[in-house]
């Protein structure tokens, strides 16, 4: 452990005196001072607490936060045992179960809570996901590896590509399923990138996530990793998917396409919803039921593609109400490749920012459109603002929504530079992503479990 960590959230005045006492998170201490002393375990701070404060754990298991002065003293009376996490044994393979490799990326289904401090923090790998869910020994036979380890939010095109380099190596040396445990706020973005990455699959991709960490009561890490294990290894479908709870209940995990689903809410575990789709299975514990006769079969004798490459040089930009056509303008000066604008209704946007919108598509830059709402489709030819825009050249996003549509211009100009083929392929339907009849609404929602 290092310093750094050993001193966790102290700084500054704080910082300060527990060096000069010679002590460390952990140690047991005696603070005096003003006719008050107090002995207990020294613990770390959050890191956004002050630095003029350290922080003890009594006897009676209650924390103190005692404010440092001239006459308060520290001192080291004991060291003390820090707190460590130690993966459990795993469980003995069974060879006649199907193989499943469980990559890890980070985020709260490989993470703990730290509870000197009340932080969530990465600690756990695919290893001691499986140690801590030995139920996943009776589904088959899983091997785990570590492919990153960040929260979700940092991840990058360059990580969606080593995410999907990784899962085709796997299925290439013979796993019958693949399952990614990937952090929830991004888990969609990168979901459709594997969506598009990995074509002509021949088992399942299970990109699966947790709302809240693996060691609260409330978890709900388990059940949707036996959820996703088990599609991964006996589902009928070779899609990439995304598993989680489908109402706030533990009672069924439901399976959406990759390309079709949206994080929906901060918290709840049922957080994913389908949009324009329904989903493609649902697992009630072991039973797997699908939903849809409109989905890609398992078959082992398919050849994969893979086609990872993403730009980087693809914005979104969402219109607004007074918004500055310039937005536009700095990111054609700043050699960005594509622009997915997210417009207002069936696909519209300020006629204040055609002229920007033309510059850019007279550059060679791939305009596209998807509509700010989260059901339905654009249709730019209803009104003037849509067929106008439609004539300066912008490309309709059809029922895909934005978060979708912008992961594949950035996969679509990832694989031509020529402007002209990669707007015939953002309308080619690779994933799923496409429809030519959308949903009702009400459909959407009811069938949906919303």
């Amino acid at each position: 452990m290092s310093k750094s960590e050993e001193n966790l959230g102290y700084k500054g005045e704080a910082l300060d005196a527990i060096k000069k006492a010679g002590c460390e998170v952990g140690d047991i201490v005696r603070v005096s001072g003003d006719d008050k002393i107090y002995e207990g375990i020294l613990i770390p701070r959050s890191e956004s607490g002050d630095s003029r404060h350290v922080v003890v754990k009594m006897k009676s298991g209650y924390n103190i936060g005692i404010r440092l002065s001239a006459n308060v003293k520290i001192e080291k009376i004991g060291k003390g045992a820090k707190p460590t996490f130690e993966s459990p044994p795993l469980p003995p393979q069974r060879l006649d179960l199907p193989k499943v490799v469980i990559m890890s990326t980070g985020g709260t289904i490989a993470s703990r809570v730290d509870y000197r401090t009340g932080a969530v923090r990465s600690a756990i790998s695919a290893s001691d996901l499986y140690g801590v869910v030995p139920e996943l020994a009776d589904l088959a036979q899983v091997d785990t590896q570590i492919v990153l380890s960040i929260y979700s939010e940092n991840l990058t095109q360059q990580h969606w590509r080593q995410i999907a380099e990784a899962a085709a190596k796997n299925i290439e040396e013979g796993a019958q399923g693949v399952v990614i445990a990937h952090g929830t706020d991004t888990m969609a973005y990168t979901a459709a990138a594997l969506s598009f990455a990995l074509q002509n699959l021949p088992v399942p991709v299970i990109v699966v996530g947790a709302q809240r960490s693996s060691d609260r009561p409330s978890s709900d890490a388990a059940t949707n990793l036996i959820g996703a294990v088990n599609a991964a290894a006996y589902g009928q479908f070779a899609e990439v998917a995304i598993a989680m709870h489908e109402t706030v209940a533990d009672t069924s995990i439901v399976f959406n396409r990759a390309a079709r689903v949206r994080k929906c809410h901060t918290s709840r575990r049922d957080t994913f919803k389908p949009v324009n789709a329904l989903p493609i299975a649902r697992a009630t514990g072991h039973e797997l039921t699908m939903l849809t006769p409109d989905f890609r079969k398992r078959d082992p004798t398919a050849k994969m593609v893979l086609k990872p490459n993403f730009s980087e040089k693809v914005a979104l930009i969402k219109f607004y109400p007074g918004m500055d056509p310039a937005i536009i303008d700095w990111y054609v000066q700043n050699g960005f490749r594509g622009l997915l604008l997210e417009g207002s209704g069936l696909g519209h946007v300020s006629s204040t920012c055609f002229g920007a919108i033309q510059n850019a598509v007279s550059g060679g830059v791939v305009v596209a459109l998807a509509s700010q709402c989260i059901w339905g489709r654009v249709n730019m030819n209803v009104y003037d603002t849509g067929r106008d825009l439609l004539a300066l050249g912008v490309v309709p996003a059809d029922d895909m929504f934005p978060e979708t549509a912008l992961v594949k211009l950035m996969w679509t100009l990832g694989q031509t530079s020529d402007a002209e083929e990669a707007k015939k392929l953002f309308k080619t339907n690779i994933a799923g992503e496409l429809s030519p009849r959308t949903l009702p609404q009400e459909c959407a929602i009811k069938e949906g479990g919303q």
